[in-house]
């Protein structure tokens, strides 16, 4: 990839999943990113296994390619003058403190703005800043539950259900990186700029279509297992061997449905349109899935009919055969490596291609403090200072 944002410099202070996304985000898109950790110990997610490979944290790994790796002990005395250096060199700033950490450590917008005024300033929050909650802990999970996801995902018959990946925190990095992103394209100004993303603003904007629902009727949806809520059948159904989802969110194409089906229900007044098809639902399900579930007719043998005259479907796929998939490997989205530290190491590359190229990997995964002397050299430290600051234990 023709890397749009080489020469930028991004210092990261951020752990765990939302805030590493965003960094490695802006990496891969050719920032150098140098990610700050703590002494001995690091990023969270380093210590997050099973799952692992080769000794390593699957979550880490997935979260810190494209990045270097320097340990600071950020309440050693010692410590503002490196990060100072640091920060004189940024171009952006990225943080995930609490808001109560970064006043402390003096890395607060407030702080920074008018020593570093042309600083792009990037806080992931939990929460959001301001409020009774903006000093609160939280991970994906707890904002699922606050934000309400939580209480529609799953089947109705069962406990609340997390969302299997962590949609929260990978979307927070997202927004993230592209607040980042439209103020580094923004030359109307010349001064530092705030940007703010947070899983609390990131759920309730993953909610917005049922929250625009209750607000306009008045009630609360319920967990809805597969279903889309505004429209029908839009749902999974069971076949003779697994599972497929189907997405007939007009009349054209449950028309085309009834169609592979060999089915008159687009005929019954019922079903006539889609508030109808809404309504009468549970009706509906029970009629397709009466058509699907057939001994002799595999999934595969109901994609391919219903694919053929246009019905948006999918078998409902486990991750192994998402690895397999044909069209997942032709867009060479799962990469392999011969060099990197883990032997057989895949990776799934930035979802963007430009100009038809992916993203190139400068840096693998750091190993813990990995880059400190590099980095430190890169901002004028002599060797016998670095080794000072060494034993002193400011770095390692």
């Amino acid at each position: 990839m023709n890397q749009p944002l080489q020469g930028k410099v991004v210092i990261d202070f951020t752990q765990n999943v939302a805030g590493p996304y965003c960094t490695q985000i802006l990496g891969d898109l050719g920032a150098r990113v140098i990610k700050i950790e703590r002494p001995y110990a690091g990023d969270d997610t380093r210590g997050w296994f099973p799952p692992q490979w080769n000794g390593e944290s699957t979550t880490f790994l997935a979260l810190n390619r494209n990045k270097e790796s320097v340990c600071l002990d950020l309440h050693h005395p010692e410590s503002p003058q490196i990060i100072r250096k640091l920060l004189e060199r940024a171009d952006i700033v990225v943080q995930s403190f609490r808001t109560s950490t970064a006043r402390k450590l003096g890395l607060d917008f407030a702080s920074l703005r008018h020593l570093y005024p042309n600083l792009v300033y990037v806080e992931v929050s939990a929460y959001g800043v301001g409020g009774p909650n903006e000093n609160l802990p939280g991970y994906d999970a707890i904002l699922q539950a606050y934000t309400g996801i939580m209480s529609v995902n799953g089947d109705p018959k069962c406990d609340p259900a997390r969302v299997g990946v962590s949609i929260i925190d990978l979307a927070t990095g997202m927004w993230a990186a592209m607040g980042a992103l439209a103020v580094v394209l923004d030359k109307r100004t010349d001064t530092s700029r705030y940007v703010q993303a947070s899983l609390l603003e990131t759920g309730v904007a993953w909610m917005q279509l049922l929250i625009t629902n209750y607000l306009a009727e008045g009630s609360v949806p319920a967990k809805m297992g597969s279903v889309a809520p505004m429209a029908a059948p839009y749902e999974a159904f069971r076949t003779h061997d697994g599972w497929i989802m189907i997405a007939a969110g007009n009349n054209t194409l449950f028309r085309k449905l009834c169609t592979a089906l060999d089915s008159q229900l687009d005929n019954n007044a019922k079903f006539a349109s889609n508030d109808l098809r809404v309504m009468h639902r549970s009706e509906l399900h029970e009629e397709i899935q009466g058509l699907l579930f057939h001994e002799q007719r595999t999934t595969s043998y109901w994609v391919d009919r219903l694919q053929a005259v246009g019905v948006p479907c999918s078998p409902i796929h486990s991750v192994a055969e998402v690895c397999r998939d044909v069209q997942v490997n032709s867009l060479e989205l799962i990469k392999s490596s011969r060099d990197f530290r883990i032997p057989g190491f895949q990776w799934v590359d930035l979802p963007i291609r430009i100009d038809g190229q992916r993203a190139d990997v400068r840096h693998w995964p750091p190993q813990l403090s990995e880059h400190t002397t590099a980095v430190l050299g890169w901002l004028g430290y002599p060797p016998d200072e670095i080794n000072r600051l060494k034993q002193k234990r400011v770095v390692n």
